[in-house]
Protein backbone atom coordinates (compact mmCIF):
# COMPACT_ATOMS: atom_id res chain seq x y z
CA UNK A 1 0.00 0.00 0.00
CA UNK A 2 1.05 3.59 -0.54
CA UNK A 3 0.78 6.48 1.92
CA UNK A 4 -1.37 9.52 1.17
CA UNK A 5 0.44 12.57 -0.27
CA UNK A 6 2.25 14.86 2.16
CA UNK A 7 4.88 17.59 2.21
CA UNK A 8 8.27 16.46 3.47
CA UNK A 9 10.64 18.55 5.61
CA UNK A 10 14.15 17.66 6.80
CA UNK A 11 15.20 20.40 9.25
CA UNK A 12 18.84 20.54 10.29
CA UNK A 13 18.25 21.76 13.85
CA UNK A 14 15.81 21.24 16.69
CA UNK A 15 14.79 24.87 16.31
CA UNK A 16 14.01 24.18 12.66
CA UNK A 17 11.79 21.25 13.64
CA UNK A 18 9.92 23.38 16.15
CA UNK A 19 9.35 26.10 13.55
CA UNK A 20 7.76 23.59 11.16
CA UNK A 21 5.63 22.09 13.94
CA UNK A 22 4.54 25.55 15.01
CA UNK A 23 3.60 26.44 11.44
CA UNK A 24 1.51 23.32 10.77
CA UNK A 25 0.35 22.36 14.27
CA UNK A 26 -1.59 19.13 14.40
CA UNK A 27 -1.25 18.65 10.65
CA UNK A 28 2.43 17.64 11.05
CA UNK A 29 3.87 14.27 12.08
CA UNK A 30 7.44 13.67 13.22
CA UNK A 31 9.35 10.83 11.54
CA UNK A 32 12.12 9.25 13.62
CA UNK A 33 12.63 5.49 13.20
CA UNK A 34 9.36 5.18 11.30
CA UNK A 35 8.47 1.78 12.79
CA UNK A 36 5.10 3.08 13.96
CA UNK A 37 4.41 6.01 11.65
CA UNK A 38 5.11 4.30 8.31
CA UNK A 39 2.57 1.49 8.83
CA UNK A 40 -0.03 4.08 9.84
CA UNK A 41 0.71 6.07 6.70
CA UNK A 42 0.65 3.04 4.42
CA UNK A 43 -2.67 1.91 5.87
CA UNK A 44 -3.90 5.51 5.61
CA UNK A 45 -4.80 5.54 9.27
CA UNK A 46 -2.72 8.72 9.51
CA UNK A 47 -3.06 11.48 6.92
CA UNK A 48 -0.73 14.31 7.92
CA UNK A 49 -0.26 17.32 5.70
CA UNK A 50 3.44 17.38 6.60
CA UNK A 51 6.03 14.78 7.66
CA UNK A 52 9.03 16.20 9.53
CA UNK A 53 12.06 13.87 9.29
CA UNK A 54 14.35 14.32 12.30
CA UNK A 55 16.77 11.48 11.56
CA UNK A 56 19.55 13.85 10.50
CA UNK A 57 19.38 16.02 13.62
CA UNK A 58 22.73 16.01 15.41
CA UNK A 59 23.14 15.47 19.14
CA UNK A 60 20.01 13.43 19.93
CA UNK A 61 21.59 9.97 19.91
CA UNK A 62 23.21 9.35 23.30
CA UNK A 63 23.02 7.51 26.62
CA UNK A 64 24.80 9.25 29.50
CA UNK A 65 24.60 9.97 33.24
CA UNK A 66 22.92 13.22 34.17
CA UNK A 67 22.06 14.59 37.61
CA UNK A 68 21.79 11.16 39.23
CA UNK A 69 19.73 9.76 36.37
CA UNK A 70 20.44 8.29 32.94
CA UNK A 71 19.57 10.54 30.01
CA UNK A 72 18.64 8.89 26.71
CA UNK A 73 18.46 11.01 23.58
CA UNK A 74 15.28 10.78 21.54
CA UNK A 75 17.05 9.40 18.44
CA UNK A 76 18.83 6.61 20.32
CA UNK A 77 18.05 3.36 18.50
CA UNK A 78 16.54 0.38 20.29
CA UNK A 79 19.64 -1.63 19.44
CA UNK A 80 21.83 0.95 21.17
CA UNK A 81 19.70 0.64 24.30
CA UNK A 82 19.96 -3.13 24.07
CA UNK A 83 23.77 -3.12 23.89
CA UNK A 84 24.61 -0.11 26.10
CA UNK A 85 27.30 -0.94 28.68
CA UNK A 86 26.17 2.01 30.82
CA UNK A 87 22.58 0.79 30.94
CA UNK A 88 23.62 -2.80 31.62
CA UNK A 89 25.51 -1.53 34.66
CA UNK A 90 23.14 1.13 35.97
CA UNK A 91 19.68 0.26 34.64
CA UNK A 92 19.80 -3.33 33.34
CA UNK A 93 16.03 -3.55 33.06
CA UNK A 94 16.11 -1.41 29.89
CA UNK A 95 18.58 -3.53 27.85
CA UNK A 96 16.71 -6.65 28.95
CA UNK A 97 13.41 -5.22 27.72
CA UNK A 98 14.95 -3.89 24.50
CA UNK A 99 15.83 -7.38 23.30
CA UNK A 100 12.16 -8.34 23.50
CA UNK A 101 11.05 -5.63 21.06
CA UNK A 102 10.30 -6.63 17.47
CA UNK A 103 13.22 -8.18 15.59
CA UNK A 104 16.74 -7.00 14.87
CA UNK A 105 15.62 -4.95 11.86
CA UNK A 106 13.04 -3.11 13.96
CA UNK A 107 15.55 -2.53 16.75
CA UNK A 108 18.14 -1.17 14.33
CA UNK A 109 15.68 1.47 13.06
CA UNK A 110 13.28 2.17 15.92
CA UNK A 111 14.13 5.04 18.27
CA UNK A 112 13.65 5.26 22.01
CA UNK A 113 12.05 8.68 21.83
CA UNK A 114 9.83 7.64 18.95
CA UNK A 115 8.44 4.74 20.97
CA UNK A 116 7.76 6.98 23.96
CA UNK A 117 6.13 9.73 21.87
CA UNK A 118 3.97 7.23 19.97
CA UNK A 119 2.60 6.05 23.35
CA UNK A 120 1.20 2.69 22.39
CA UNK A 121 -0.30 1.30 25.62
CA UNK A 122 1.25 -2.11 24.86
CA UNK A 123 4.75 -0.71 24.21
CA UNK A 124 7.44 -2.06 26.51
CA UNK A 125 9.60 1.09 26.70
CA UNK A 126 6.60 3.22 27.69
CA UNK A 127 5.83 0.76 30.47
CA UNK A 128 9.41 0.77 31.76
CA UNK A 129 9.63 4.56 31.86
CA UNK A 130 6.26 4.75 33.60
CA UNK A 131 7.16 2.05 36.14
CA UNK A 132 10.52 3.61 36.99
CA UNK A 133 9.05 7.09 37.34
CA UNK A 134 11.04 8.57 34.47
CA UNK A 135 10.58 11.97 32.90
CA UNK A 136 10.45 13.41 29.41
CA UNK A 137 12.15 16.55 28.13
CA UNK A 138 10.20 18.48 25.49
CA UNK A 139 11.36 21.53 23.55
CA UNK A 140 8.99 24.02 21.97
CA UNK A 141 8.75 27.68 20.97
CA UNK A 142 8.44 28.70 24.62
CA UNK A 143 11.51 26.78 25.78
CA UNK A 144 12.10 23.46 27.51
CA UNK A 145 9.86 21.65 29.95
CA UNK A 146 10.23 18.39 31.87
CA UNK A 147 7.16 16.15 32.05
CA UNK A 148 6.91 13.32 34.63
CA UNK A 149 5.87 9.97 33.21
CA UNK A 150 2.62 9.92 35.21
CA UNK A 151 1.64 13.21 33.52
CA UNK A 152 2.97 12.34 30.06
CA UNK A 153 0.86 9.35 28.97
CA UNK A 154 -2.71 10.57 28.70
CA UNK A 155 -4.55 8.02 26.53
CA UNK A 156 -3.82 5.49 23.80
CA UNK A 157 -1.42 7.14 21.30
CA UNK A 158 -1.88 10.44 23.15
CA UNK A 159 0.68 12.29 25.26
CA UNK A 160 1.10 15.64 26.97
CA UNK A 161 3.32 16.84 24.11
CA UNK A 162 1.92 19.93 22.46
CA UNK A 163 1.61 20.04 18.70
CA UNK A 164 4.57 22.43 18.47
CA UNK A 165 6.84 20.48 20.84
CA UNK A 166 9.52 17.87 20.15
CA UNK A 167 10.51 15.15 22.60
CA UNK A 168 14.31 15.42 22.82
CA UNK A 169 15.28 13.33 25.86
CA UNK A 170 14.02 10.72 28.31
CA UNK A 171 15.49 10.39 31.80
CA UNK A 172 15.26 7.25 33.93
CA UNK A 173 16.52 6.57 37.46
CA UNK A 174 19.64 4.54 38.10
CA UNK A 175 18.56 1.02 39.04
CA UNK A 176 21.58 -0.98 40.15
CA UNK A 177 20.26 -1.94 43.56
CA UNK A 178 16.61 -3.10 43.67
CA UNK A 179 15.61 -6.41 42.12
CA UNK A 180 13.49 -6.26 38.99
CA UNK A 181 11.58 -8.61 36.71
CA UNK A 182 9.81 -8.21 33.38
CA UNK A 183 7.50 -10.47 31.44
CA UNK A 184 4.91 -10.06 28.72
CA UNK A 185 2.75 -12.40 26.71
CA UNK A 186 2.21 -11.98 22.96
CA UNK A 187 0.75 -14.05 20.16
CA UNK A 188 4.16 -14.27 18.47
CA UNK A 189 7.71 -13.32 19.34
CA UNK A 190 8.19 -9.63 18.57
CA UNK A 191 4.48 -8.76 18.54
CA UNK A 192 3.09 -6.13 20.87
CA UNK A 193 2.10 -7.62 24.19
CA UNK A 194 -1.42 -8.81 24.90
CA UNK A 195 -0.55 -8.21 28.56
CA UNK A 196 2.64 -7.56 30.46
CA UNK A 197 4.00 -6.63 33.86
CA UNK A 198 7.13 -5.14 35.41
CA UNK A 199 8.15 -5.43 39.05
CA UNK A 200 10.88 -3.46 40.84
CA UNK A 201 11.32 -4.23 44.54
CA UNK A 202 13.88 -3.74 47.28
CA UNK A 203 14.05 -5.27 50.72
CA UNK A 204 16.14 -4.95 53.88
CA UNK A 205 18.36 -7.66 55.31
CA UNK A 206 15.32 -9.24 57.00
CA UNK A 207 13.50 -9.63 53.70
CA UNK A 208 11.02 -6.84 54.44
CA UNK A 209 9.99 -4.88 51.36
CA UNK A 210 11.16 -1.26 51.51
CA UNK A 211 10.34 -0.22 47.94
CA UNK A 212 7.88 -1.56 45.39
CA UNK A 213 6.91 -0.58 41.87
CA UNK A 214 4.50 -2.61 39.77
CA UNK A 215 3.87 -1.62 36.17
CA UNK A 216 1.38 -3.12 33.72
CA UNK A 217 1.02 -2.71 29.97
CA UNK A 218 -1.42 -3.88 27.33
CA UNK A 219 -4.18 -3.76 29.94
CA UNK A 220 -5.28 -0.13 29.75
CA UNK A 221 -5.29 2.91 27.51
CA UNK A 222 -1.89 3.89 28.94
CA UNK A 223 0.87 2.06 30.80
CA UNK A 224 -0.33 1.64 34.38
CA UNK A 225 1.07 1.57 37.90
CA UNK A 226 -0.62 -0.80 40.37
CA UNK A 227 -0.27 1.61 43.27
CA UNK A 228 -2.59 -0.18 45.70
CA UNK A 229 -0.67 -3.40 45.12
CA UNK A 230 2.61 -1.55 45.64
CA UNK A 231 1.39 -0.18 48.96
CA UNK A 232 0.34 -3.65 50.08
CA UNK A 233 3.92 -4.91 49.72
CA UNK A 234 5.75 -2.18 51.59
CA UNK A 235 6.79 -3.05 55.12
CA UNK A 236 6.01 -6.77 54.73
CA UNK A 237 7.95 -9.90 53.93
CA UNK A 238 7.44 -11.24 50.43
CA UNK A 239 5.88 -14.55 51.42
CA UNK A 240 3.74 -16.61 49.07
CA UNK A 241 0.29 -15.62 50.41
CA UNK A 242 1.21 -11.93 50.14
CA UNK A 243 2.56 -12.44 46.61
CA UNK A 244 -0.71 -14.04 45.50
CA UNK A 245 -2.85 -11.36 47.17
CA UNK A 246 -0.76 -8.60 45.62
CA UNK A 247 -1.04 -10.10 42.15
CA UNK A 248 -4.81 -10.35 42.51
CA UNK A 249 -5.02 -6.74 43.69
CA UNK A 250 -2.86 -5.57 40.78
CA UNK A 251 -5.13 -7.33 38.30
CA UNK A 252 -8.10 -5.45 39.75
CA UNK A 253 -6.26 -2.18 39.11
CA UNK A 254 -5.86 -3.08 35.43
CA UNK A 255 -8.26 -1.50 32.92
CA UNK A 256 -8.29 -4.00 30.04
CA UNK A 257 -10.51 -3.91 26.99
CA UNK A 258 -11.43 -6.58 24.47
CA UNK A 259 -10.22 -6.68 20.88
CA UNK A 260 -9.46 -9.24 18.16
CA UNK A 261 -6.38 -10.42 20.09
CA UNK A 262 -7.87 -11.11 23.51
CA UNK A 263 -10.84 -10.42 25.73
CA UNK A 264 -10.70 -8.07 28.69
CA UNK A 265 -11.21 -11.04 31.03
CA UNK A 266 -8.26 -12.91 29.52
CA UNK A 267 -6.00 -9.87 29.81
CA UNK A 268 -6.94 -9.37 33.46
CA UNK A 269 -6.24 -13.01 34.26
CA UNK A 270 -2.94 -12.94 32.40
CA UNK A 271 -1.68 -9.81 34.14
CA UNK A 272 -2.45 -11.43 37.50
CA UNK A 273 -0.25 -14.41 36.66
CA UNK A 274 2.46 -12.17 35.19
CA UNK A 275 2.63 -9.97 38.30
CA UNK A 276 2.81 -13.06 40.51
CA UNK A 277 5.57 -14.58 38.37
CA UNK A 278 7.54 -11.34 38.41
CA UNK A 279 7.21 -10.94 42.16
CA UNK A 280 8.53 -14.45 42.72
CA UNK A 281 11.37 -13.86 40.27
CA UNK A 282 12.34 -10.55 41.88
CA UNK A 283 12.18 -12.15 45.33
CA UNK A 284 14.52 -14.89 44.15
CA UNK A 285 16.99 -12.28 42.93
CA UNK A 286 16.88 -10.54 46.31
CA UNK A 287 17.51 -13.81 48.12
CA UNK A 288 20.54 -14.52 45.94
CA UNK A 289 21.90 -11.00 46.36
CA UNK A 290 20.73 -9.70 49.76
CA UNK A 291 21.28 -6.01 50.48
Amino acid sequence: MKPPPFDYYVPKTVRGVIEVLQRYGGEAKVLAGGQSLMPLLNLRLARPQVVVDINRLPGLDYIRPKDGKIAIGALTRHRTVETSALLKERCPLLPHVAQEIGDIQVRNRGTFGGSIAHADPAAEFCAVVCTLGGEMVAKGPNGTRVIPADKFFMAALTTALRSDELLTEVRVPILNGPAWSFRGIAARQGDLAIAGAIVVIDADTQGVCTQARIGMFGVGSTPLRARQAEAKLRGRRLEDPLVRETAELASQEAEPSSDVHASAEYRREMVKHLVEWNLRNARSRLEKNPR
